[in-house]
């Protein structure tokens, strides 16, 4: 397999698969952060989970999936250095190896689930939780409290409108929980965000989320 992989640098911004049965290849990630994603017939995008550092993403090679039809895109969401395994190398891999066949399959097992939890997400959540859990997440990710993130990339990753988005932080800042500046969303209450998207669906508090429920 090492002879047949080819390692590659995707700057920020790369489309390095485009959904469908496109077979790129598995794409093993040495470094930075990939972003697996779908579209909606208006264009919408929907973030489905993120790739990091020696996480590895099967659906790039979706022609092993006998049937099946993914309309998934993934990107480099930052600079990525990657492994890209070609799928036909991958199948031989799995028929000689009990072990990496039962690996494969407990991957893709995740990453359904992954999907499926995020879909009961956005039929059922309130969008204020879901922002919160966002943020919050996207905190981990970057290691601070300033996140250098837009309204409309906000948007993009939890497939609502750019307004809807912007509306939520203006109650988040009007609760004291974040402040905005151009370009940068600073959490300034980690604590209530975190009770926020802890909070069951509901249970009448939130305020905004119940104004905005539903709404994609």
């Amino acid at each position: 397999m090492t002879r047949s992989a080819l390692r590659r640098h995707a700057p920020a911004g790369t489309l390095l698969h485009g959904g469908g049965r496109e077979c790129v290849g598995l794409l093993a990630v040495q470094s930075g952060r990939l972003r697996a994603y779908i579209l909606s017939g208006d264009g919408r995008e929907i973030t489905l989970y993120r790739l990091l550092s020696r996480d590895v993403c099967l659906f790039s090679a979706a022609c092993m999936l006998r049937g099946a039809r993914l309309d998934i895109l993934v990107e480099a969401e930052k600079d990525a250095w990657l492994w890209v395994i070609p799928a036909a190398v991958y199948e031989d891999m799995m028929r000689a190896s009990a072990a990496l066949a039962n690996y494969t399959n407990a991957l893709m097992a995740d990453r359904f689930s992954e999907v499926t939890w995020l879909l009961g997400q956005v039929l059922w959540s309130r969008q204020d939780r879901r922002l919160a859990s966002f943020l919050l997440e996207e905190r981990t990710l970057q290691g601070e409290d300033a996140l250098a993130i837009t309204h409309e990339r906000i948007a993009a990753h939890l497939g609502t409108a750019r307004e809807v988005v912007t509306r939520l932080l203006r109650y988040f800042r009007s609760e004291g929980m974040v402040r905005l500046t151009r370009g940068t969303v600073t959490l300034t209450d980690v604590g209530r965000l975190r009770a926020l998207a802890e909070t069951a669906d509901g249970d009448g508090r939130g305020g905004a989320g119940e104004t905005n429920k539903g709404e994609r």
